[in-house]
């Protein structure tokens, strides 16, 4: 289909680049920011795409009314307001863009910390009302303590990299595997619960995050620690939570979100009885409140409309706006090879070379030539890998593509073999395949935003 006959509804406002660059491309835009989600319902079926921030929820019903949508583009990080199984059994493609605000919610996430440990928010308070008082505000230092991140993707990652000036341990906890990077160790949530001092929420809204920092929870922890979430309000019990401030079990809570929030994010109450709960956390003076604004910055808010004309560009596109059928390789993705003795290799070459390396091995950052980031990993693999399997060599490539599912077709027309079954995981999909030598050779479409 081509982009003049795809129609728009956008829903919500957003920076106006977003309407002005997809009419560049040759979309057509509707904007319809008042009518009712009853009222949208009854002309979604007139549309290819929609674009909404968080306005009301996309439900099967809503989906069923959709009969030609192509599309959903959330200007946001999370898709927790859309019925993903059921949009993605109905062929539609789910947009959204945590790039365009992760740099945003690392630095807000580490500006409620550094205000919780040095009191700023109560000693400006207080000079304010004309009261003088540095010993009740003495402070503690960031550095030597650990932070525990849980949810290590692109908020989490973000937050780890603000962290790099300090003297700290960061772990991070993640029910991926092997998220871990340079900036932060990934550790059984057992261990992050033994060790940590601060912790810092980056996950999304599932049912297993809902309401998941409560009293047993919290009481897992070995020691006091301080609280950030900026994440969703829903992840903690507010009850919970007043309980373990008031015992001294949390030392202090810097929360940008609230559990009390609606859907909408845009108010908490409206003609209802406030919560003790929430009256205690207003009494407070180690809680820091923000009203949701830590992703909520000039500076985002292009980012977050330029990710979301980039990704609608490359689902109809391509990555460069142009014909891609014969784009293959775009570069290296990875050296991998076997060592004896893997972790001693790392830390020589990040002693001796200077590579920023973690437990698997180092990964490099560059820009292709249209000033896209990208990435190349190098990791050395144990003598009796069979990662490697079927080749027998002690090394194997990985080579980034473009298009793997096109690839792998043009492949197998080629009768080049391929091994195994293609995987995804959050920083891409992969594939397998032989060289005319029995090289087993990696190929791979990249995230690469999953590794920044």
């Amino acid at each position: 289909m081509k982009p003049e006959a795809i129609k728009i509804l956008h829903i919500d406002s957003n920076h106006p680049l977003l309407l002005a660059q997809l009419q560049q491309l040759g979309f057509t835009n509707a904007e319809d920011f008042t009518s009712s989600k009853e009222e949208i319902e009854k002309k979604i079926h007139n549309y290819q795409g929609i674009v909404i921030r968080s306005r009301f929820k996309i439900d099967k019903f809503f989906l069923d009314k959709a009969t030609q949508l192509q599309f959903i583009a959330r200007v946001g990080a999370g898709l927790e307001s859309i019925d993903e199984p059921y949009a993605k059994s109905k062929g539609v493609t789910l947009i959204a863009a945590p790039e365009g605000n992760r740099n945003a919610v690392g630095e807000h996430t580490l500006a409620l910390l550094l205000s919780l440990l040095n009191k700023l928010n109560t000693a400006d308070n207080e000079i304010k009302s004309g009261h003088w008082n540095r010993e009740s505000n003495r402070g503690h230092e960031l550095d030597g303590k650990t932070i525990g991140i849980i949810g290590y993707g692109q908020m989490g990652k973000s937050f780890a990299k603000k962290l790099r000036g300090f003297e700290v341990e960061v772990l991070c906890y993640d029910i991926l595997e092997n998220v871990g990077d340079a900036h932060a160790k990934q550790v059984s949530l057992e261990e992050l619960q033994l060790k940590s001092d601060v912790l810092s929420l980056h996950v999304p809204m599932t049912r297993k995050t809902d309401k998941m920092v409560n009293e047993n929870f919290i009481a897992a922890f070995a020691k006091p620690f301080w609280l950030l979430n900026t994440a969703r309000g829903q992840h903690v019990v507010t009850l919970d939570l007043a309980k373990a401030l008031h015992s001294g079990k949390i030392s202090g809570a810097g929360l940008d979100v609230l559990e009390y929030e609606k859907s909408s994010f845009e108010f908490l109450f409206q003609d209802q009885e406030i919560p003790e709960a929430y009256k205690y956390l207003l009494a407070s003076p180690n809680v820091l409140l923000t009203p949701h604004i830590a992703g909520w910055t000039f500076e985002s808010h292009v980012k977050l409309a330029q990710v979301i004309v980039d990704k609608i560009k490359v689902k109809y596109f391509g990555e460069t706006g142009e014909n891609n059928e014969d784009l293959r390789v775009t570069g290296i993705g990875g050296v991998f090879f076997k060592s004896k003795n893997p972790k001693e290799l790392v830390a020589w070459y990040g002693k001796h070379l200077g590579l920023k390396t973690d437990v698997y091995g180092s990964t490099f950052l560059w820009k292709d030539e249209n000033g896209h980031e990208c990435t190349t990993r190098w990791s050395p693999f144990t003598d009796d890998t069979t990662y490697f399997d079927p080749s027998e060599k002690q090394f194997m490539q990985n080579f980034r593509v473009h298009n793997l599912q096109q690839l792998l077709k043009k492949l197998a027309e080629e009768d080049v073999i391929i091994v195994g079954e293609p995987q995804s995981y959050e920083y891409g999909k992969f594939a397998w395949i032989l060289d005319l030598e029995g090289n087993k050779i990696e190929l791979w479409e990249p995230i690469d935003s999953a590794f920044q």
